[in-house]
């Protein structure tokens, strides 16, 4: 077990590119996995692993090492150095990490593992708003949870075979896979594998989706031949997964803020041979008034904080601020106000996130039903899942029903 000193510079390269220019660390990972053509599959992963990992653990790599933001290149190595000592490598004869102190990094790992945000490696407001919100105990569980790496979920695409049929195949391209219970759709790789460059995947026989995220669409209870809003649609991984659903019979309409997101759910879609969905852009009110009292089913899957998703975004834990979240719920409350109009008389509405902060969800909901329009709706069910029950990302979800505009004597 040694270290490379071109696989360690690319790294440096990139935690630059991540903590002083401002970029997604998924994107980085990306681009610096293209750098060099003959690096084997082993390379590869330590390089996007590491990067992820000292993403994950900045704040207390930090501490460990004594360096403060913004960090120069001889921040990050040290940064590096904490991260090479706590993972068992051997420190090379480089000029970088010369005089790396072991001993004292181990040291100071054990003493500052004691305090929560910094053993969890978090902001301390993001610590105090678990607590508040969650409590000591739940938030503890939670987000050590978090911080352990996303397991690789597949979603079959049912428009084009079944959940067997699939595991068989990936089977012959040696990517072992596993059923997950009470998941219809889903396979879960028992090694990350690169999925993205298989035929199998170019034929859109599936889509990477977490297990708790496919639960969505099915808590919608969509039929064939129903009127479908998705009003958040983004790149469209619960549209795929609802189309699928419908088997291609019905209208499923798309909606996004952003054209650029429905452009990557064209070509997705294409792929998945989902052929009923139509792609309408929110940019005036009219495209929301249009659809008034019409769907058979709406999901808002509204914007939140993500911290139900830290495992597979660590670099959001630094990029989120707590202004955002107090501006997210206003908006969560605006859509909710403005896109369960879509529903018509006896349909039913969908509103889940990614976050696992009661006032993103429940309490949303329950403001929500108190508003003019929300009275117009009946609480069916919600479901809270936390990262720390159920080793996938956390979620909320709640089905509401509208009732029938005629009101019996």
């Amino acid at each position: 077990m040694r270290l490379h000193r071109n696989l360690v510079y690319t790294t440096i390269d990139s935690l630059n590119a991540i903590f002083n220019e401002g970029e997604y660390a998924d994107k980085v990972v990306a681009r610096a996995l293209k750098k060099d053509k003959r690096w084997g599959s082993s390379d590869r992963k330590f390089v996007a692993e590491t990067i992820y990992e000292i993403v994950r653990w900045k704040r207390l790599y930090a501490e460990i090492a004594e360096v403060k933001e913004p960090f120069d290149r001889e921040n990050l190595w040290r940064m590096f150095a904490v991260w090479a000592v706590l993972r068992g490598y051997p420190i090379p004869d480089w000029k970088q990490l010369e005089g790396t102190p072991e001993r004292k990094i181990k040291g100071r790992f054990d003493e500052l593992s004691k305090i929560r945000a910094l053993k969890e490696s978090i902001p301390d407001w993001m610590d105090e708003l678990g607590v508040k919100e969650l409590g000591e105990k739940v938030w503890a569980t939670e987000i050590a949870a978090q911080n352990q790496p996303a397991k690789v979920i597949l979603r079959t695409n049912t428009l084009k075979g079944t959940k067997e049929s699939l595991r068989n195949t990936l089977m012959d391209l040696n990517i072992e896979t596993e059923y997950l219970k009470d998941q219809p759709e889903a396979l879960v790789l028992k090694e990350r594998a690169n999925v993205f460059l298989t035929d199998a995947f170019k034929q859109g026989l599936f889509e990477v989706q977490d297990a708790n995220s496919q639960l969505v669409a099915g808590f919608m209870d969509v039929k064939p031949g129903m009127r479908v809003v998705d009003t958040c649609a983004g790149a469209g991984g619960k549209t795929l997964h609802i189309a699928s659903l419908m088997e291609n019979k019905g209208q499923l309409i798309a909606m996004d803020l952003y054209e650029s997101k429905l452009k990557q759910l064209k070509l997705r879609a294409k792929r998945n041979g989902a052929f009923n969905i139509e792609y309408r852009i929110i940019d005036t009110t009219k495209v929301i008034k249009k659809l008034h009292e019409k769907a058979d089913r709406v999901l808002i899957d509204a914007p939140c904080s993500g911290l139900g998703v830290l495992k597979r975004n660590p670099d959001a834990k630094w990029k989120l601020k707590p202004e955002f979240i107090d501006n997210i719920r206003k908006v969560q409350a605006e859509v909710l106000e403005s896109y369960s109009k879509i529903v018509k008389p006896g349909g039913k509405l969908v509103y889940a996130t990614c976050s696992v902060l009661p006032s993103e969800n429940q309490e949303q909901v329950e403001k929500f039903l108190k508003t003019e329009i929300g009275k117009q709706f009946t609480f069916i069910k919600d479901r809270k899942i936390l990262a720390s029950e159920s080793g996938f990302d956390g979620f909320y979800m709640a089905l509401l029903e509208r009732k029938d505009a005629v009101i019996k004597e």
